[in-house]
């Protein structure tokens, strides 16, 4: 079987290049040791290989890059500035991780955190994509574990430990940022690990793996009886929009709550009367259309949410966001490709066998499913333990979401409600983002400082209520909205530019 390398995306845009002043407003802290004495840690715990003292430049401050290795794959780094806040970030991963620590994003990201005064952590998660592309790696259930959470502990451990060597002091606040995988990270640090972290931001967490993986497959079954060719998502998207577009009362090409909107394929969609064509939907087409959008069912109960519309409109780069995740020209899905890594790796791995994505069986499999959910799954409701160690977690998704279910993540928050009390709001604030596609991008307001916000929160008890996200094109913003903590969302005060965050307010 050939196997399709495809990342859900950690991005981390660190939007603050400056110095942040140290927590507390203390003095900042300079290393105790040189750089080069780090190599001295090495122990039965981690391996240091190298530490190199990285000078600085016109875009970033200087800092020592220390890289090693926790056993039996877990390859780590962390990066240390001269001149040191008391703050450790730690970024998640993306897809089925595997990352390159020497990856060019990777060093924008320790570059950009040093200068902003963070030591800042990542790991590869405990496997080599280049050389176990996919799922292979969870072949063996040591890397399993060490993807699935073992990883993130164990690195934000070592991450601490180096610190407090070299500077002679533990950081006095801790942060994680991710997104995808890395939204999923986040959540499994407060649910298994509640203290290490003092703040957790999960962007669009996978964090239902499995039931997304079922989700996939499903979708991938409709859409191999009636494929949907890719110049019929326009179409697709115009009618979907000249449904829900104004439910919110404003047209301006955002879809704000998909809830709301009642569209039916089977009833908005031009059909054709006999043979297939490019200005109408087969019989078959619409059925695969309404699979999609309808809950996957196993015996009877909903395992995986039906797909929000909104993400078949064209993006920035004018193509449908539905390409390359749900419906791909030319060859297979992203989604396609993890849903048939993970049946045959993680699932079922004692046989190895192929499960033909097309032909598999829900019914059939449920029952063994139990085991990779409790590994991999992040859907424990339970944050007391993270509450109690006065942790604040940001959740969000963009609604548009053309990788991830944002339903997932409001099931999950509704949840967690529940189940943590009339306190939950305190430690835990969720955000649905109109028009976003997959950790940013899309026809809407996607971008925000998630990190500022959970420093306000964290440091100052500034809880968010109300956030606001820019669209930029070509480095001009040409619309600003608020984020509204949910259940609320922004609604028009009916008078001023639509494209002004002020002129809109937080409501039901």
């Amino acid at each position: 079987m050939k196997i399709i390398i495809f990342v859900f995306c950690c991005a981390l845009v660190f939007a603050q290049p400056k110095p942040i002043p140290p927590v507390g407003g203390a003095a900042p802290l300079s290393p105790k040791m040189s750089c080069k004495q780090l190599r001295t840690l090495t122990g039965y715990d981690f391996t240091v290989a190298t530490a190199t003292l990285v000078p600085a430049t016109a875009q970033n401050a200087e800092y020592c890059r220390i890289s090693g290795n926790v056993a039996p794959e877990i390859r780590f780094e962390v990066s240390l500035p001269t001149s040191w806040s008391r703050r450790l970030l730690m970024t998640g991963n993306g897809g089925y991780a595997g990352d390159d620590i020497e990856n060019p994003q990777r060093a924008q990201m320790r570059g950009r955190a040093a200068s902003a005064g963070f030591v800042h952590a990542a790991s590869n998660t405990g496997h080599d994509a280049a050389t176990e592309p996919g799922a292979i790696f969870a072949r063996d259930k040591q890397k399993l574990y060490d993807y699935a959470f073992r990883s993130l502990h164990v690195t934000a451990e070592t991450a601490k430990r180096v610190a407090e060597a070299y500077y002679g002091e533990k950081p006095a606040k801790s942060y994680y940022q991710g997104c995808s995988t890395g939204g999923r990270q986040g959540l499994i640090l407060a649910q298994r690990f509640p203290d290490d972290f003092d703040g957790i931001i999960a962007g669009a967490p996978v964090l239902d793996f499995t039931g997304t993986i079922q989700r996939f497959t499903c979708t991938a079954q409709a859409l191999a009886e009636a494929p949907i060719p890719y110049p019929k998502l326009a179409l697709l998207s115009d009618r979907i929009y000249a449904v829900c577009d104004e439910k919110d009362g404003l047209k301006d090409g955002l879809i704000d709550d998909p809830r709301k909107c009642n569209f039916s394929a089977s009833r908005d969609l031009p059909k054709c009367a006999t043979a297939d064509a490019p200005d109408c939907f087969t019989a078959g087409q619409i059925t695969a259309l309404e699979t999609i959008y309808g809950d996957v069912l196993v015996n009877g109960k909903v395992v995986a949410r039906g797909w929000p519309v909104g993400a078949e409109v064209a993006g920035p780069n004018g193509r449908s966001g539905w390409d390359p995740w749900i419906a791909h020209d030319g060859g297979p899905s992203i989604s396609f490709g993890f849903a048939e890594s993970f049946w045959r790796y993680m699932a079922f791995p004692e046989k190895n066998a192929t499960r033909e994505v097309t032909k598999f069986n829900f019914e059939k499999e449920e029952p063994r499913l139990a085991e990779i959910r409790s590994i991999l799954d992040a859907t424990d409701p339970d944050l007391s333990a993270f509450q109690k160690h006065g942790g604040k977690l940001l959740m969000y998704y963009g609604w548009a979401d053309q990788a991830l279910n944002a339903q997932m993540g409001i099931d999950y928050y509704e949840a967690a409600m529940k189940a943590n009390g009339p306190g939950a709001k305190d430690f835990f604030r969720f955000f649905l983002m109109p028009g976003v596609f997959h950790c940013g991008s899309g026809v809407g307001p996607d971008q925000v400082d998630w990190l500022q916000v959970l420093l306000n929160w964290t440091e100052r008890n500034q809880a968010p209520e109300r956030l606001v996200a820019t669209k930029r094109v070509e480095n001009k913003t040409v619309r600003t909205r608020p984020l509204c903590a949910y259940p609320l969302h922004a609604k028009y005060k009916g008078t001023g530019s639509i494209d002004e965050e002020a002129n809109f307010v937080c409501g039901e």
